[in-house]
């Protein structure tokens, strides 16, 4: 099991264990987490599962995943689709920011 830290815009933290294979979207899912809605189901076809990443990590952004971040409300350098990021023993403890809202 990973952990992972949720932060939602207003500062509160969830911190959850995902199962490794997992994404980040259904980890956050599977532990209730506010804020992430998931509405493709992990298809990164609707980028309801927008989180900001603000540490390295060694997934890398394909042009599927760039073109859904385009549509994302309030996208920055350091965005992700939650879905598209697989949990690891290397994200353990890894921040996953929230924005404030997925539409």
């Amino acid at each position: 099991m990973t952990k992972l830290v949720f932060i939602q815009p207003d500062g509160t933290e969830h911190v959850v264990e995902a199962d490794n294979g997992d994404s980040i979207m259904a980890a956050a899912i599977n532990n209730d987490v506010p804020g992430i809605d998931g509405d493709c189901g992990g298809n990164c076809a609707c980028a309801t599962c927008h989180v900001y990443i603000r540490q390295s990590i060694s997934s890398v952004v394909d042009e599927e995943e760039k073109t859904m971040l385009s549509i994302a409300d309030s996208a920055t350098p350091d965005s992700r689709l939650g879905c598209q990021i697989p949990v690891s023993d290397d994200l353990d403890g890894l921040r996953v920011y929230l924005p404030v809202a997925q539409h």
